[in-house]
Formats: structure tokens, sequence, C-alpha cells
């Protein structure tokens, strides 16, 4: 090991106080040194706030001013609380405490819960869910899989707005709340809930802060003795915090004020769990002598990125907009951001892996590639572009679509179905492919219209009508296919996923991002409808969604993809529009007004190369010559028919015994490689190839699938097995 790369890995600690400032910007400095009093960090996106509380703590530590034991640090996340506890490690601060809230009180009530209460602090459940499925039965209501998620959210929520059963129906009512069931109905589980938790001598992880609080509220000399051992608070992501954390907070620090928050309301998100930024934004109200540092200088995003993220905000209204942070970037200039138009969904996967293909290929690592989306049900078209293009992804936050049990479930039904054939009484009424996948997916949970609200019922009727759609575009490819023909199809699918897991492109929704940064972000779907999602209606609600986008943008350093799709599906009608957050933020939309991004960028159209942005009138769009069929002539829109570039009931010239060999040499590449074998090339690619026998590498380039970087690695070979020839390497079998 070099001493450079020791020094990387195992960084000096500094051996001053002076020397733990070195470094730090003019207010990152501020914020180091403000060690007395109430100090409010409003810090932007990428501009080193933990750094700045780091070595914040570590300065005060160093200097003789702070306790390390005196210290606590709380944040949101085991991983946020174990970074900072790594920071202050290399600064020279140990001994300091960096902590969950959860963990924090739960320290805290296992010390003094046999003072305070006697005996032993009840057993903490891990789930909630087989509670809530227990307290269900016990008031004779039965909840499928979906609904017992949802209920134990409410609950959640419930609890941490400090909101008892009996207030439940009218909080909620008050919040907004989109509720699973009658409101009656949830305050009635969540008081069986806690029936059933008293009975059981359990708790769950909510009880963890509850308990805290009424144990700190109730015994005023273990109130005490908490403030002895705490005098110095630092609390992180300050926007996030609940009612109850809140409450938690004001029973650790007493009539004190040596708190320290850190926090953006730009980057409020998760309101919906009982977040609020109020808490944040009434800190200067609440502590009037507060010194207030503003962290906007960042260094994580190039000026482009920088300036499509302050123009995405400079159009929000509401409280949070009014204290909106100008991000000024500290980076060299960049590429100005992407912004692409396709013709449906499926042209728009198939776009972003095709540049993520590009782009590896020209050497950034696939792990500082990101694609966002809004919903988890957006996933499976991106798993399945990835996968043909051959680029191992890793999903964050989310089940893979044919994973989730909903799309398992529906799967098996139409399996079933499917065997029954004509004896299946669900099917009489249905004379066509998709009336059948509706008709059987309907006893699964699928309706015409989506449920109202979010959470789990909706992300479940998401997946189901990705299988309705899925019919409706396999049944309009493929004239008179059956049932069955739709199963091979899904269980092809299903079995086309199954991709390298690490060192993969991330695949993962806008709300799991939080705290994470790529080098490269796609961010996908960005249509009316989608950003912001259908649901959102109040204007609190369609600002979140601002800020959610905002929170997308600000994940990237160097390169940001912006994309959306005219229509659904292949030939659809394309009746969507991107997003009213774009609007003066793209090159071509009309001004948003104060403080926009001046529409700078480039927008590009379908899979083809970047067109000028149109001005209005919006003039006619050029198209691209539709694929048909080499053998009856007929517009294909199905992906795999485009591929063989023929009716997938067309007849068939394939060289059968081409094929073979072609695949027995696909599979030996992709054990050489560690690789599933359709990320050599897929089975449609393989068929296409055997039924037009390239003899040069022109002719193997024009089959869908292969492209340059695929006819470099592997044309020669390809190219020999179509001739007859052997390949070089290639052994004889045994």
């Amino acid at each position: 090991m070099t001493a450079a790369t020791h020094s990387t890995l195992f960084p000096r600690v500094p051996d001053s106080a002076d020397a733990v400032l070195e470094g730090l910007d003019p207010e990152q400095r501020a914020v180091a040194t403000a060690l007395h009093g109430p100090v409010c960090v409003l810090a932007g996106a990428g501009t080193g706030k933990t750094r700045a509380i780091t070595h914040r703590i570590a300065y005060g530590v160093r200097a003789g001013i702070l306790q390390p034991s005196s210290v606590l640090a709380v944040t949101f996340t085991n991983r946020a609380a174990g970074e900072m506890r790594g920071r202050l490690r290399q600064l020279g601060a140990v001994g300091v405490q960096a902590r969950t809230f959860h963990s924090a009180a739960l320290r805290q009530l296992q010390y003094f819960w046999p003072k305070a209460i006697g005996g032993s602090l009840p057993r903490l459940v891990d789930r909630k869910v087989q509670l809530v499925a227990d307290a269900a039965a016990a008031c004779r209501i039965r909840l499928d899989r979906g609904e017992l998620r949802d209920v134990t959210a409410e609950i959640e929520w419930s609890k941490v707005t400090q909101t008892v059963p009996a207030d439940y129906a009218a909080a909620a009512a008050k919040a907004g709340r989109e509720t699973p069931r009658d409101p009656a109905e949830v305050a009635q589980l969540y008081s069986a809930y806690e029936d059933l938790k008293r009975e059981r001598a359990v708790i769950d992880f909510e009880d963890v802060l509850l308990l805290t609080v009424a144990v700190l509220q109730d015994r005023h000399d273990i109130a005490e003795q908490v403030r002895a051992q705490y005098q110095h608070f630092v609390v992180d992501e300050y926007q996030d915090v609940s009612p109850l954390q809140q409450r938690l907070l004001e029973l650790w620090l007493g009539d004190r004020e040596n708190l320290c928050v850190v926090g953006d309301a730009s980057q409020t998100i998760y309101s919906f769990t009982g977040a609020t930024p109020d808490h944040l934004l009434d800190f200067r109200i609440r502590h009037p002598g507060a010194t207030v540092v503003k962290l906007v200088r960042d260094y994580r995003s190039t000026p482009q990125v920088v300036r499509l993220a302050n123009g995405l905000l400079a159009q929000a209204r509401g409280r949070a907009a009014d204290h909106r942070l100008e991000l000024i970037s500290q980076r060299a200039a960049g590429t100005e951001p992407v912004f692409a138009e396709y013709t449906d969904e499926p042209a728009e996967a198939e776009g972003a892996a095709r540049r993520i293909r590009e782009l590896i290929d020209a050497g950034v690592p696939a792990s500082e590639i990101a694609v966002l989306f809004r919903t988890n049900s957006q996933s499976e078209t991106y798993e399945q572009a990835l996968a043909d293009a051959g680029v191992p992804y890793q999903l964050r936050g989310a089940e893979r679509f044919f994973d989730r049990p909903e799309v398992r479930k529906a799967i098996v039904a139409l399996r079933a179905a499917a065997r029954f054939g004509g004896n299946d009484a669900l099917l009489d009424d249905a004379p066509d492919l998709p009336s059948q996948v509706r008709a059987v997916l309907s006893g699964e949970g699928w309706t015409a219209q989506p449920p109202a609200g979010s959470g789990t019922v909706r992300e479940r009727w998401e997946s189901l009508a990705a299988l309705v759609h899925l019919a409706q575009d396999f049944a309009a490819a493929r004239g008179g296919a059956t049932l069955a023909d739709l199963v091979a199809e899904l269980d092809e699918r299903a079995g086309a996923q199954h991709a390298p897991t690490v060192q993969g492109v991330t695949l993962a929704s806008l709300h799991s991002a939080k705290g994470l940064e790529w080098d490269v972000v796609f961010l996908v779907g960005v249509a009316e409808g989608m950003m912001p999602i259908t649901y959102a209606k109040t204007d609190e609600q369609i600002e979140e969604e601002r800020r959610l986008l905002y929170v997308g943008v600000t994940r990237a350093r160097a390169r940001l993809h912006l994309s959306w799709a005219l229509s659904r599906s292949p030939g659809g009608r394309p009746n969507r529009r991107p997003s009213r957050f774009l609007t003066g933020l793209r090159p071509g939309s009309a001004s948003a007004g104060r403080g926009g991004a001046g529409g700078r960028g480039s927008v590009e159209r379908g899979s083809s190369a970047a067109v000028p942005a149109p001005a209005a009138p919006t003039p006619r769009r050029g198209r691209r010559s539709p694929a048909r069929c080499r053998v009856c002539g007929r517009t294909l829109t199905d992906a795999g028919e485009m591929k063989l570039m023929r009716c997938e009931d067309c007849p068939s010239d394939m060289d059968e015994g081409l094929y073979e060999r072609l695949r027995e040499w696909r599979a030996d590449q992709a054990r050489r490689s560690g690789q599933p074998a359709f990320c050599v090339f897929t089975d449609k690619t393989l068929i296409a190839i055997a039924e037009t026998v390239p003899d040069d590498e022109h002719g193997l380039a024009r089959i869908p699938g292969v492209g340059m970087r695929k006819l470099g690695r592997y044309g020669a070979d390809v190219l020999a097995i179509c001739a007859g020839r052997d390949v070089a390497g290639e052994q004889d079998p045994d």
C-alpha cells in the first residue's frame, strides 16, 4: 500500500483544534465555531452539512469546550449515524454518541425502566403486521396483505403525531389522509392493536419514543439525570422530525438551549409518515437569539445541474418555498441536462438503457449510474430494458417486479385459467385475451378505475394494471394469442431479470434515493400523472411532489437526463405531456416566471438524434420509418418482433442447426464471463441471426440486439459459426 493510498483510507487525525477547521469554507467554519446557544444550519443539497456538523463537534471537543460524553448527535437512519461516528473518530472526537432517535431513546428506556416502572422492559416487536392481523381477526375485520401494510402505516402515523384511537378519524380527516378502510374501522383496529400489545406485554418502535417521553415527563428526577448526562445536542435532517420526536427533544433539552439543528425545508418528502418542516421553519421563533448559518456552496453537482435545481424551487409556492436556498455550484462546468421525449414508455426505457450502455462502454462505472422513478411499479420496464442491453443492475428499496407477491399470485391465477381453457366460467364472457386477463385479475383486486390515494393498495393495483397493459400490447402484436401464450411470455420475462446485483446500475424510487448521489442520474417518467402523481390533489401535496423531483435532480453530480413518454405503449395515443414542473426549465417551454433556469439543455425525440426544441406552435414531429415484417409486410410494434424483423406467427426460415450451435456458444461465453446468457445475446437475437445468417460485419450489425459493442466483442465468433468454421479457443466435447 502506498503512502497516498494509506492516507486516503486512514486519514491523519488533526493534531489540534485549529487543524480541525482546516479546509472548511467560511460558512462551514461559522457552523464549526458556533458552539454556544441555539444554532440553526440551513443546508442545501450537496453543501457539506455532515462535514460541517461533525467538524463542529470535533472542534468543540478538541478545544476543550465540549465533553465527548455530554454530546448527543441524532439523525434518522443507522447508515447516517454510522457515517457520523466514523467521521468523528477520524477527527479525534472519540466518545461522542451519534444515534438515531429510536436508538437513543431505547438505550435510555432500557436503563431507566427498572427504576421508573419496575421489572424488565417489555419485548420489542420487530414487525407490527402480525399484531395488526391478529387485531383484525379479533375485530372480525378481514384485511388482505396490502390493507395490513396500510393499516399498519396509519397506526404508525397516529402514534408519531400523538393521536389516540378515539381521535383518529378526526385527525385523519384534518390531515387529508386517504385511509385504507373506513376511518372508524381503522380506529377500531388501532384500539384492538394497542389492547393486544398490553395483553402480550410487548411494545413497538413508536412505543419506544412514547414511553421515553412519558418517563421523562412523569419522573423529573430521571429527566434531570438524562440532562446532566447530555448537555449538547445536534439534530441532523431536522426537516424530517415528527411531533413525537420534537417532544422528546424538548424533554432532553429542558430549559437549556445548547442545540444545533441542520436541515433543508426543500427536501421535506416524508410528510405522509408524520414528518413536518414546521419545527425547522419555526426554530427562530422558538429561539429568538439563535445563530443562523446558511450553507449554499454546492460541492456535489455541476453548475448546470444546480441551475436546474434552483429553477425548480424558483417556481415553488408555500411556506417551505419561501425559505428556499439558492445553491451555488463549486464545481467546474459540465454538460447541460438532457431532456428526452419518447413516443412510448418502452422506447423511453430502451433509450435510457442504450445511453447507459454507451456510458459504461466509455468507462463510467455502472455503480455511478442511477435510474430514478416515482413509483416502484415503473421498475419492470427498466429491468427488462437494461437486461436486454446487457447492463447489470441492482434494485434499491423495491422488490423486482416479478418477485412482488401480487404479481406472482396473478401469474399463478393466469396460469390456472389458461390450464382450464374454455371450461373456466370466469372467462365465458371474455372474447379476447385482454378481456380474459382483466376477468382473471379482477379476482386478484384489479379494477377498471384505480383506488383513491396512495399506499400499498395503490401499489398493488399499479402492478396488476401493468399486467393488464402488457396483455393488451401482447394481443395487439400477436393476433390470436391465447392466455397460455401470455403466460409463456410472462415466464420468459421473469426469467430474464436475474441480472448481477453487484457493481450494477441502481434502480430506485425517488424516496429511496434520498441521501445518495451518483455521477449520472436518469430521471424517468417525468410526465403529468406521474410527476406530480395523479393522487396529489392539494397545493401542499403538489409542492411535495416538486420537492421530490428536486431531491432527484440534486442526486446527480455530473450528468442529468430527464425523460418522458407521450403514450404508455407503442402505437398508443400520444396524449401525455411533460411534467408542469419542467415548464420554463426545458428548452422550448414557456417561461415559468421568477428565477427560471432559462430553458438550457437539449431536447431529444424518441431514440433518434437530438433535434432542436420546438417553438410554439409546435410543428408536426418527424417519425422514423415503421419497422415492417420481412415476410408479410405488416407494421411491427412488439420489441421482440422488431428484433426478428418478422411477425411472431409468420413462417421462419431459421437454420435450426445454426441456432443450436449459437446457443451452445452463448452458454460457454456466459460461463466464462460469469453473467446470465441473455446478457450475451437474447434468444430473439440468436433466432434473428440464425434466420438471416449474416456473412459480414455489416450484415450482423444490422440485426437488432447486436450493436457496436457486441459486434466488437462477439462478431468474429458469430460470423465464424455462421460460416460453419470452428471458433477460436473452442474445445471439442469429450
